[in-house]
């Protein structure tokens, strides 16, 4: 038989878990709430706690919160951002509107163990009560989009380095195939050449500048609804609440954090959090278009593109033998899809908000944290997985280039567009190379016409 100890809240008894550090109205979310099975963010569930830690500093003043009570919640803070306690966060990610659930499962892990330091035992919530002492001057309506906030803030780094890493990989690659000169290709139809060098270079500009739009919502994330209490009035908060537990936080995480102009609209809005989810879209979207182009340059070995010739971390069939296949960008292009409908879902539950709050916050915040962990996790994968092994076929390359009939555009200057054209339909017709015909009708030597080639493919000169 389980051991229980039965606890009361204004609804009645309930029984707990009797070695939880959460209490009654913890259990009964978790009665309520047995929907997806995932457990709360890990970043999200500190970002809370730092909450409730600069709380008790900015209340530990006198008539409000006393100084071995503030001792004990700060205490009992830093030894769950330690990452002790961190299996007491058990709500799932959908649950009571706006996060009231997850609010009172801090309020209730924070006052049992600063209870049990001070003397005290579970469940019983004295001397440290979770609502009038670790919750004190604080709301759910205000304390859970701060968290969300700073979560991202957590979040946003190691994002941006996934992107920035990834980025000094195909910077790489385009300074080493710098001259490797190939057919470039528009409508996915033969054109002008260029180099390999060129095509990764634009993948890492592509992507520095998605990383720099991500960057630019960290300032507005700073901005905290924290001190609002109930609906941004502001009740039952201490002196000065809004700016000292901003202050505190922003001592904590090294962030510019500050209160928000106007505490109720950080509770009606989350246009920040959007800005932030969009920024993140927009990555998503040339991502994706990348991880095509990398899986169309690497097809074949033999019946495709095959320029590329990426790493073979698994085997790619169960049926074909010795088939490899570009297992981290599908993975990559699968993350990308995924983001774009947490995106979708972080739109619609962003307009649902209503009146003096938007009780979407739980799902809100769980698709905007999955977002950024799923696309750091697959950056990061694909970079160190593929990225870092790649190599090119330099002679693969090389065949495609003198068989492109784009190459004719490079006659524009030496003998006009309408001769170019019927070399270039010649050369369809025949399927023989450009070169090859320039030099036979007598329009160009063969060496000036692979000078030529090299010079409009690495510089864009024609001379």
């Amino acid at each position: 038989m389980a051991n229980f100890r039965i606890e009361k809240d204004s609804l009645g008894e309930v029984q707990v878990p009797g070695d939880a550090w959460y209490g009654a109205q913890t259990q009964r979310a978790v009665a309520n709430f047995p929907i997806s099975g995932r457990l709360p963010d890990v970043d999200f569930v500190k970002a809370h706690v730092l909450i409730k830690r600069a709380a008790a500093v900015a209340n530990n003043q006198p008539g409000w919160l006393e100084d071995n009570i503030a001792g004990a919640i700060i205490d009992a803070c830093d030894n769950v951002l330690s990452d002790d306690y961190l299996n007491q966060f058990v709500v799932d990610r959908f649950q009571a509107g706006a996060g009231t659930s997850h609010n009172m499962n801090s309020n209730e892990v924070i006052a049992n163990i600063a209870s049990v330091a001070l003397g005290g035992e579970k469940g019983v919530y004295s001397p440290v009560n979770p609502n009038d002492h670790v919750n004190m001057g604080q709301s759910t309506n205000d304390t859970i989009p701060t968290a969300i906030r700073l979560a991202a803030l957590t979040k946003l780094p190691r994002l941006v380095d996934a992107i920035n890493l990834m980025a000094d990989e195909y910077e790489r690659i385009a300074l080493r195939e710098v001259d490797t000169v190939k057919s470039g290709r528009t409508h996915l139809q033969d054109a002008v050449p260029t180099t390999i060098g060129r095509e990764f270079k634009a993948y890492a500009f592509t992507l520095r500048r998605a990383a720099k739009g991500i960057e630019v919502c960290r300032d507005p994330l700073c901005d905290i609804g924290l001190g609002g209490s109930a609906a941004g009035t502001g009740l039952n908060t201490a002196p000065d609440y809004a700016a000292r537990s901003a202050a505190e936080l922003a001592r904590l995480t090294g962030e510019n954090i500050r209160p928000a102009q106007d505490l109720a609209a950080q509770m009606q809005s989350q246009h920040d959090v959007m800005r932030l989810s969009s920024a993140i879209r927009d990555l998503t979207l040339e991502l994706a278009r990348i991880s095509n182009d990398m899986r169309l340059l690497a097809s074949g070995p033999r019946t495709g593109i095959g320029e590329l010739l990426l790493p073979a971390v698994q085997p790619g069939s169960s049926i074909m033998p010795g088939k490899v296949n570009p297992v981290m960008f599908e993975m990559l292009n699968q993350v990308c899809y995924q983001v774009l409908g947490q995106d979708a879902a972080i739109g619609f539950m962003n307009q649902a908000g209503q009146l003096e709050l938007n009780v979407m916050m739980p799902a809100m915040g769980s698709a905007l944290f999955d977002a950024m962990d799923w696309l750091t996790n697959a950056m990061n994968a694909a970079t160190e997985k593929n990225l870092k092994g790649i190599e090119v076929d330099r002679e693969r390359c090389k065949e495609f280039l003198h068989a492109s009939v784009g190459l004719a555009t490079l006659l524009n200057k030496e003998i006009g567009y309408a001769e170019a054209a019927r070399v270039a339909k010649e050369s369809e017709a025949s399927r023989r190379p450009v070169r090859d015909i320039v030099e036979e009708r007598g329009l160009m030597e063969g060496d000036a016409f692979d000078i030529l080639v090299l010079k409009a493919a690495r510089d864009g000169i024609v001379v």
